[in-house]
C-alpha cells in the first residue's frame, strides 16, 4: 500500500460514524453496496457501485480525501486526491 501526505492529515482516533448505513440512499428508497466511512467527519456513504454513489459525492461536496470501507472484515483505505489505496 501507498502512502500519501493526507493520511497524516487524519483525525486519531477515527471519528465514529454518523450511521449505520447510507443515509443518502435510505432516503431516496435505494439499496446501498458496499458501505465507505470517511475518515475526516464519519460520514457512512455508498460505494461507486451504488447507484447514487454517495461516497464519492461526499468527496465532491466536502473535499474530505481519505474514507475507508466500512463493511465487515475490511480495513483498506482510499485517498480520493491521489487516486490509491493507503
Amino acid at each position: 500500500m501507498n502512502e500519501c501526505t493526507h493520511v497524516d492529515l487524519l483525525p486519531h482516533p477515527e471519528p465514529a460514524p454518523l450511521s449505520a448505513t447510507c443515509l443518502e440512499c435510505e432516503a431516496a428508497g435505494s439499496h446501498p453496496v458496499q458501505l465507505r466511512l470517511c475518515l475526516a467527519c464519519g460520514h457512512v456513504g455508498c460505494c461507486d457501485s451504488s447507484p447514487f454513489q454517495h461516497g464519492t459525492q461526499h468527496f465532491k461536496d466536502t473535499g474530505h480525501p481519505v474514507m475507508r470501507s466500512f463493511e465487515p472484515g475490511e480495513s483498506w483505505r482510499w485517498c480520493f486526491l491521489d487516486a490509491a489505496i493507503v
